[in-house]
């Protein structure tokens, strides 16, 4: 079970996923960089937080839509 994000977290990476979502994908380390490229100054603990709610944001919407392709390739 994971930790609970702070609304802090939630809000900034909204924030970014709103302005720049063609940065962003399913991958941790990926997001990693380009956060910490959009909010100099934010230590390595935050850097990691809000760039694991976009991956699982992200990692969500790529698992709900392989499902449906799936489910369109079976018919």
């Amino acid at each position: 079970m994971g930790k609970v994000r702070t609304e802090q977290i939630k809000r900034i990476a909204k924030e970014l996923i709103r302005r720049f979502p063609n940065r962003f994908s399913g991958n941790f380390e990926e997001n990693k960089r380009v956060v910490a490229m959009l909010v100099p100054g934010a230590t390595t603990r935050v850097r990691n937080q809000i760039a694991g709610y976009i991956t699982h944001f992200y990692g969500g919407i790529e698992a709900a839509s392989s499902i449906s392709q799936g489910e369109e390739e079976s018919e």
